[in-house]
């Protein structure tokens, strides 16, 4: 799979719109299950944070359908990881795959 590196510029550009979907009402529908995407623990909506499926440092944009609440344990975890990159990590923690999205 290729992803492009963007530069700063664009960087800068996604990281504006992720403040601004932040503050959105969509955004506040999404996160008031206040299930994390990643683990499936319950959370405070206010507790959950907004991740980048495909981080915008490996190319990803901030568009909807590439935005998801999650803890922030698990986003500190995730870090700059993509999907298959984040599912082999939990595997070899030994996470439970029953609440990993598949």
């Amino acid at each position: 799979m290729f992803f492009s590196f963007p530069d700063d510029a664009a960087l800068k550009k996604e990281r504006v719109k992720a403040r601004q979907l932040r503050a959105s009402q969509w955004w506040k529908r999404k996160r008031s299950s206040g299930i994390c995407h990643y683990c499936g623990e319950s959370f405070s909506p206010k507790e959950l944070t907004m991740d980048h499926v495909i981080p915008i440092s490996r190319g990803g944009r901030s568009e909807k359908f590439n935005l998801v609440p999650c803890c922030k344990a698990c986003n500190t975890q995730k870090q700059r990881m993509l999907p298959a990159e984040w599912d082999d990590y939990m595997l070899r923690i030994g996470a439970d795959k029953k609440n990993q999205p598949e």
